[in-house]
C-alpha cells in the first residue's frame, strides 16, 4: 500500500475522531462524517444507510444525493447494489453500476447521474449494522487501496454504531440494545421462565478505535500477540494433560497466532490509524464474512479457531478477561453462543433458563437442561450479540420465542402464563402421592428421567415411582479423561442410596452420534446417528463397557439392580452384550464380592428392526424400554436435530401407534413389562394415548409428572383404549384429533390436555 494512501487514511481517521468528539447530534455527526469522507475519498457521493430492522436498510445520511430521501428512501435486504452488500457482506465494486447485476435506481436520490459504486459492510463481529457507500461520476473501479480505506472507515463506523454515537431523531438512528428484539429459535427444552440476561462470554468492548499515535498501537499489538503466543505454547509443552483433539485444537491456535498474513493485515489497519483492538476486530469481522458462508466443514471449524484466538487477543490487549466481574442476577437466563456439559454444570440450578445461538436437540446443554427442567432455546441467532448483562428477559420454551427487553404488553401476557403455569403446578403438587389411576382402574406408573445426583432430590417431590432411565454418559462427557472404576461405583451407590429403595434403571454408556467423549477421538461419520454408537461402542470396546458394568454390580451391594443396553437392534447384539455381563458377574464372585439380590437385564428398543426380533429375545430379556426420541426419528426416517423435518412428524400419527402397539403385544405375549420413555412421555394427550395402546409404564422428566397424572387419573383408559383401536382399524391417521375430539364428548376438560 502507498505511503500517500496511508497519509491518507491516517488524516481520514484523525478528521473522524474529532467529528466523533463533537458536542452534536447523533444526524449531525452522520452529515459530517459522510462530507468528510466524500471530501478525503475525492468522490462526489457518501452515503450511509443502517438497518431499520433486520430486513430493512434506510438512507440515514448523505452528502451528493438528494438531501430529501435521507430516512424516506428505504430498500429491502438483496434489493439493488446497496442490499447485495448488506446480505452478502462483501464489498461490490462496479466501474458502471446501472448496468451491474441487481442494480435498483431509486429517483428520489438523484443518483442517475453517478455511474461508479463501491459499497463497503459495516459490520461488527458478524453482525450486519450498514452499508458505506461511494459514488463518481466517472466511469471508473475504485483501487484495492481505496477499498481497503473504506474498510477501515467502515469498522470505525461499526464500533461507533454499536457504542451509541449516532443515536438521535428517526428510527434508524435509536440506541442499539434498548429496544425490544424477539428472536425465534429450536424447541430443546419446554418451559417458560422470566429472567435476567446473564452471558456466559461477555462481549469486549472496544471504545477507541482510532489511535492517536500509530507506533505506540503496534508496538501494543505486537507485545499482545507476542504474550498470545506464549500462552499457546505453554498450553501445548506443559504437565497439564491433553487428548489428541486437544492437542490439535492448540497446534491451530498456534497455527494462527504465528501466522504472518494475519500479523501483517492487523500491523496494515494500525498503520493506517486504527487502535490495535479496532484492528483485531477488523480481521475477526473479515473472516467471519469470509468464512461464516463456507459449505466445507472444515473451514467453518477454522473459524471458530480464528474466532476464539481474536477474542483471547482482545482480552489481552483491553484487560476485560472473560470474568468481567458481573454478579449473576436474580433469576438469571444464561446467554451463550454454545456450551459445554461441564461450563454448564459449574452454574449450577441457579439458572432459570438457557438461551443458545447454536446447539442441537440431543447436545449436552439440552441433556442437562432437561435434567433441570428448565426451558432451554437453540439457534437464537444474534443473541449473543443483542443481549446485555442485566437484560430483562423471557424465555418460551414451548413456542422457541425469546423476547429480549419485552414491552409492558408481552410482559403482562407472559406474566399471565407463568401465574398459570404455578397454579396448575400447585394442583399437581396435590396428586404427589397418588396413584396414576384411571377412572376404570387401570393404574400406569410413572417414572423420571435422570442423569445427575442433583436429578435425585427431584424423586419425592415429582411423585414418580422411581427412575425409569438413569443415564450414565454425562459422567463420562464432562471430564477430561476417563473416570476410575472406583468414582463411578462410588457415584452410582450414592444414586442409589437417594432413591431410597425406588427403583432404578441404569441405561450403560450412550456415546457416539452427538454425544462425544473429549478424550476419544471424534470419527468422521457422514452419518453419526445411525453409526457407531451405544451399544455398537461397547461391544468394539468390552474393557470400556465391562469396567461400567463392574462398577454398577458393586455400587448394588448386595441389593437390586437394573440395568439396560441402549440401541440394542439386533437379538444377537443382546446376547453380546449380556454375554459381557456375565464375564463380570463370574469375576465378581471369584473376587468374593457380592452380587445383586436381583439383576434385571433389559434393552432399549430404539429402532424397527428390534421389534421384529425372534419371540426368543423377548422371553429372555427381562424388561424393554422403548426409546421414542430415537424410535420416532429411525420410524419416519426424519432427523430429529432437522428443524426442516423433525417437527412434521406426529407420534399420534395411526402408523406410529400400530408399530408400538405391535410392539406391546409382542411384549403381553410373553409376558414381558414394556415401558415407554422419552420426550412424548411426559405430554399429557400423548402420555394418555401410550397408556390406550396398552402401555404401563411411562417415563419422563420429573416436572412431566404431575400434568401427565392429573390426566391419566381423569380418564377411563379402557374406554380411551377402545376409541384409539376403533380409529386404528379404520385407517385414521389423525388421532391427535381424534383423541381431543373423544376427550369433549366424553366431557373430560380440554384445559388438562394443554
Amino acid at each position: 500500500m502507498s505511503d500517500r494512501i496511508e497519509t491518507e487514511s491516517r488524516k481520514l481517521l484523525g478528521r473522524l475522531r474529532r467529528a466523533l468528539a463533537e458536542d452534536s447530534a447523533g444526524q449531525e455527526r452522520l452529515d459530517r462524517i459522510v462530507e468528510l469522507i466524500a471530501t478525503s475519498m475525492q468522490t462526489e457521493v457518501c452515503s450511509i444507510y443502517l438497518f431499520r430492522d433486520v430486513d430493512t436498510l434506510e438512507l440515514c445520511a448523505t452528502e451528493g444525493l438528494q438531501a430529501e430521501s435521507v430516512h424516506k428512501t428505504r430498500m429491502r435486504l438483496g434489493e439493488g447494489l446497496v442490499g447485495r452488500v448488506a446480505r452478502t457482506r462483501r464489498v461490490v465494486n462496479a466501474a458502471d453500476a446501472p448496468s451491474a447485476p441487481g442494480f435498483r435506481y431509486m429517483p428520489e436520490t438523484g443518483e442517475e447521474r453517478y455511474s461508479s459504486f463501491c459499497g463497503v459492510p459495516i459490520q461488527r463481529l458478524g453482525d450486519a449494522l450498514g452499508v458505506l457507500v461511494v459514488q463518481s461520476k466517472d466511469s471508473r473501479a475504485f483501487t484495492t487501496d481505496e477499498v481497503y480505506a473504506l474498510e477501515v472507515v467502515a469498522m470505525v463506523l461499526a464500533e461507533m454504531t454499536e457504542l451509541g454515537a449516532f443515536v438521535g431523531e428517526g428510527a434508524a438512528l435509536s440506541a442499539r440494545h434498548q429496544q425490544p428484539v424477539l428472536f425465534r429459535g429450536s424447541i430443546a427444552q419446554e418451559g417458560a421462565s422470566a429472567g435476567k440476561v446473564y452471558l456466559h462470554e461477555p462481549r469486549v468492548v472496544v471504545t477507541n478505535p482510532i489511535s492517536d499515535d500509530p507506533d505506540l498501537e503496534l508496538e501494543r499489538l505486537r507485545g499482545a500477540v507476542e504474550t498470545l503466543r506464549v500462552s499457546v505454547d505453554e498450553l501445548l509443552s506443559g504437565d497439564r494433560a491433553m487428548t489428541p483433539d486437544q492437542v490439535e485444537i492448540f497446534e491451530a491456535y498456534r497455527m494462527f497466532a504465528n501466522s504472518r498474513s494475519w500479523m501483517r493485515r492487523m500491523e496494515a489497519d494500525v498503520s493506517n490509524g486504527l487502535s490495535a483492538e479496532a484492528a483485531v476486530e477488523k480481521e475477526q469481522s473479515l473472516a467471519r464474512s469470509r468464512l461464516g458462508q463456507a459449505e466445507d466443514a472444515y473451514m467453518r471449524d477454522r473459524l471458530h479457531d480464528l474466532d476464539d484466538l481474536s477474542n483471547r487477543l482482545l482480552r489481552i490487549l483491553t484487560g476485560q478477561g472473560s470474568n468481567t466481574g458481573a454478579e449473576m442476577p436474580e433469576n438469571p437466563i444464561l446467554i451463550a453462543k454454545n456450551i459445554g456439559p461441564g461450563e454448564l454444570l459449574e452454574y449450577g440450578k441457579a439458572l432459570r433458563g438457557i438461551v443458545l445461538e447454536e446447539g442441537s436437540v440431543g447436545s449436552h446443554a439440552t441433556i442437562v437442561a432437561r435434567a433441570w427442567a428448565i426451558p432451554l432455546v437453540i439457534n437464537a441467532k444474534g443473541i449473543t450479540t443483542e443481549a446485555l448483562n442485566g437484560d430483562t428477559i423471557l424465555v418460551d420454551g414451548e413456542q422457541g420465542v425469546v423476547h429480549l427487553r419485552p414491552d409492558d404488553s408481552v410482559s403482562t401476557a407472559f406474566g399471565d402464563k407463568l401465574a398459570m403455569q404455578t397454579r396448575a403446578q400447585e394442583r399437581y403438587a396435590s396428586l404427589r402421592e397418588l396413584p396414576a389411576v384411571g377412572t376404570c382402574g387401570t393404574q400406569v406408573a410413572l417414572h423420571m428421567n435422570a442423569g445427575l445426583m442433583a436429578d435425585l432430590p427431584s424423586l419425592p417431590s415429582s411423585g414418580a415411582e422411581g427412575v425409569g432411565l438413569f443415564r450414565t454418559e454425562l459422567q463420562f462427557l464432562i471430564r477430561s479423561q476417563m473416570p476410575k472404576r472406583s468414582e463411578l461405583s462410588a457415584l452410582y451407590s450414592r444414586v442409589i442410596a437417594a432413591a431410597h429403595g425406588k427403583r432404578v434403571a441404569f441405561r450403560t454408556l450412550d456415546i457416539g452420534s452427538d454425544k462425544v467423549l473429549p478424550y476419544m477421538k471424534a470419527n468422521d461419520e457422514p452419518n453419526p446417528a445411525m453409526g457407531w454408537r451405544a451399544i455398537r461402542v461397547g461391544l468394539d470396546k468390552p474393557g470400556i463397557l465391562r469396567m461400567q458394568l463392574q462398577a454398577l454390580i458393586r455400587a448394588a451391594d448386595g441389593g437390586p439392580l437394573a440395568v439396560m443396553f441402549p440401541f440394542i437392534t439386533l437379538h444377537s447384539e443382546f446376547r453380546a452384550a449380556k454375554a459381557e455381563l456375565d464375564k463380570v458377574l463370574a469375576r465378581e464372585t471369584k473376587l468374593g464380592n457380592p452380587l445383586p439380590s436381583n439383576l434385571e437385564v433389559g434393552a432399549m428398543l430404539e429402532t424397527p428392526s428390534l421389534a421384529y426380533a425372534p419371540d426368543e429375545f423377548f422371553r429372555e430379556v427381562d424388561f424393554i424400554s422403548v426409546g421414542g426420541n430415537d424410535l420416532k426419528q429411525f420410524f419416519y426416517a426424519a432427523d430429529r436435530e432437522n428443524e426442516l423435518v423433525r417437527r412434521r412428524y406426529d407420534t399420534l400419527n395411526g402408523s406410529f401407534l400400530s408399530f408400538l402397539k405391535t410392539v406391546v403385544d409382542r411384549c403381553d405375549a410373553v409376558g414381558t413389562p414394556v415401558s415407554f420413555c422419552g420426550e412424548d412421555a411426559g405430554r399429557p394427550l400423548e402420555a394418555l394415548v401410550l397408556a390406550a395402546i396398552g402401555f404401563r409404564s411411562l417415563s419422563m422428566r420429573p416436572a412431566s409428572v404431575g400434568p401427565v397424572k392429573h390426566l391419566l387419573r381423569q380418564v377411563d383408559l379402557v374406554a380411551a383404549g377402545k376409541a384409539v383401536s376403533e380409529a386404528l382399524e379404520s385407517g385414521e391417521q389423525d388421532i391427535r384429533e381424534m383423541i381431543n375430539a373423544w376427550l369433549v364428548e366424553n366431557h373430560q376438560s380440554p384445559r388438562a390436555v394443554t
